[in-house]
């Protein structure tokens, strides 16, 4: 049985308030300029011309696809509140909607639907289905919109054991899985392009040479998790003929449609994919952007600077050390 109405009543009028009524197309900025924040402050969203766009507006446009993509900043309040905003606005244009996450593993879909049926407690699902630290103040309000509804919600992301074996040994480590596990994963599991492998190694410094093992392990881990979570969004397509997925993930997943929404539209090339795309401003006030920030996605979103986690560096080394730590307690076959 699907979760208490009042959840979802009293999620979805404080939704309302924050999404007001569909607005009227803004008119166009001057040519070579963007808007001040404060004409986009309940609307903080601009279109492929870059210009401020409504959620219910985008919603409309984007009725037809397939699939919707939108990256955001893991832990980001604002990203998570534009996700309900375009969770229910999708919902309103095409109620056949599928929740896709990248925060829960595949391995961990028994425990993820028999909460959604009513046969687990949010505490009890958090532990079986190993969710992740922010579940309640980040995918909560996601989740809970579509129990109510009665709508599936995908484990997307390969489960986490083989992720960290690959990250750890090479892909090799996928032969020494239990069945189970390697069931769960795609054909051609490490399948990418040359794009997005360059983004990798230079977003982590280093530059993709045979003998670094250690990066190239790392970037094999990656592939998984994009692999699989292309595959889990096709299986829920073809479980569900005509349904809109909505997919959640991390910005590095979808930026410039690389990761995963290109391995899922050369899985599928008739596939009609839309992808939102965050952009951090550094003053909300007068927002700046950096070129190629504005073709990130189909449309973006403009995110102000969350407050700093961390003003004593060795704090912060510690903090990284122990969440490493706790990865480490996966052992590998």
């Amino acid at each position: 049985m699907p979760l208490p109405k009042p959840l979802i009543a009293g999620a979805l009028t404080l939704l309302a308030g924050c999404a007001s009524q569909p607005q009227p197309e803004p008119a166009a900025p001057a040519e070579g300029h963007i808007p001040p924040m404060h004409s986009i402050l309940n609307t903080p969203l601009l279109d492929s011309d870059g210009q401020p766009i409504a959620v219910e507006q985008l919603a409309r446009r984007w009725k037809q696809a397939d699939v919707v993509v939108i990256g955001e900043f893991h832990g980001h309040n604002g990203a998570h509140l534009l996700e309900a905003r375009m969770q229910m606005a999708l919902f309103n244009e095409r109620p056949d909607q599928i929740l896709s996450l990248e925060p829960f593993n595949a391995d961990h879909q028994d425990a993820l639907d028999r909460y959604l049926a009513g046969d687990l407690g949010e505490a009890e699902m958090i532990e079986d289905a190993d969710a992740w630290d922010n579940y309640r103040a980040g995918y909560r309000p996601l989740v809970t919109f579509a129990a109510n509804l009665e709508r599936p919600v995908v484990a997307a992301n390969a489960p986490a054991t083989a992720v960290r074996c690959v990250g750890r040994r090479g892909p090799d480590a996928l032969q020494r899985l239990d069945d189970a596990t390697r069931a769960l994963l795609p054909d051609n599991p490490f399948r990418g392009d040359a794009a997005y492998r360059e983004r990798f190694f230079e977003a982590l410094g280093g530059h993709g040479h045979a003998d670094d093992n250690a990066l190239e392990n790392r970037y094999q881990a990656q592939l998984l998790r994009d692999n699989t979570m292309a595959s889990r969004i096709l299986d829920a397509l073809e479980d569900n003929p005509g349904a809109q997925v909505l997919h959640i993930t991390g910005d590095f997943h979808s930026a410039d449609r690389l990761g995963t929404v290109a391995l899922l539209q050369a899985r599928a090339p008739e596939l009609s994919i839309r992808v939102l795309s965050p952009i951090r401003v550094d003053d909300p006030a007068r927002p700046a952007f950096e070129e190629g920030d504005l073709t990130r996605g189909d449309a973006v979103y403009l995110l102000a600077p969350l407050p700093a986690e961390y003003l004593d560096p060795e704090r912060m080394r510690a903090a990284i050390g122990e969440r490493f730590s706790r990865a480490g307690e996966i052992e590998c076959p």
